[in-house]
């Protein structure tokens, strides 16, 4: 599959249908998962409705270390293979999991004043996650600032490569340390665990959606760009 979409033409055929496609199971997962989560779930006995901030928290966690690893993986075959479409998508998968590692922590903080009285500390979890934030910007100014692009893809790739240290750091970071955050939830009942693994499918989604989105308009911002130098040459050889 992977081979089949690293083809500039066929990842565009596949965008075409693959678009709308994400968007609908985005848009239809996600008034179902709400429906569940604020209407239909029970409140908790520990944190009331508070409880309600965890399907959007938990799932903005998952997708934050999620694209992570797609990064990795898209700044590996860039690294090994040196191939464009792979630094679209990894430079889509970095805006993407910035923005659901920003929401984790923003959604994270809320929940943390209703049930610690605090909005922040500085436990293992919390603070590996605020890294896995400083790393997607870290990486997406490689590209902003570095004027040679081939340039950018290595350096870019390197860092996104060396930074999956620390994914397996923020799993692990409430059993090597004593946290104030709780353990993963492994065993969720049927009146809590819909409305979350239906807010998590709009999640997974809405990245499928806008990752591909934004791979299609750079392949297309790229032939535009190829497009208008062959014109500026084809002129400027006229002119000679």
């Amino acid at each position: 599959m992977i081979n089949y979409l690293a083809n500039p033409q066929r990842f565009l055929r596949f965008a075409k249908w693959a678009i709308p496609t994400f968007m609908s199971a985005f848009i239809v997962s996600l008034l179902l998962g709400l429906w569940q989560a604020l209407i239909v779930s029970p409140e908790d006995v520990k944190h009331g409705h508070a409880v309600r901030i965890m399907y959007v928290h938990v799932p903005a966690a998952m997708m934050s270390m999620g694209a992570y690893i797609a990064l990795f993986m898209a700044s590996f075959v860039s690294f090994v293979w040196r191939h464009s479409l792979a630094d679209y998508g990894a430079r889509a998968f970095a805006r993407l999991g910035a923005v659901f590692t920003a929401l984790c922590l923003i959604t994270g903080s809320i929940w943390g004043k209703t049930g610690w009285g605090t909005w922040w500390e500085w436990d293992g979890r919390m603070t590996s996650v605020l890294v896995l934030l400083f790393i997607y910007i870290a990486y997406l100014f490689i590209w902003e600032f570095t004027t040679n692009k081939k340039q950018a893809a290595r350096f870019a790739a390197i860092f996104a490569m060396i930074g999956l240290i620390n994914i397996p750091i923020i799993k692990y970071s409430v059993d090597w340390w004593n946290s104030l955050h709780q353990p993963a939830t492994r065993d969720l009942d049927t009146s809590m665990g819909l409305p979350f693994y239906l807010m998590l499918i709009a999640y997974m989604a809405l990245f499928a959606w806008l990752s591909t989105y934004q791979v299609r308009t750079d392949i297309m911002r790229a032939r535009k760009n190829r497009e208008n130098r062959k014109k500026t040459a084809t002129a400027s050889i006229k002119d000679i």
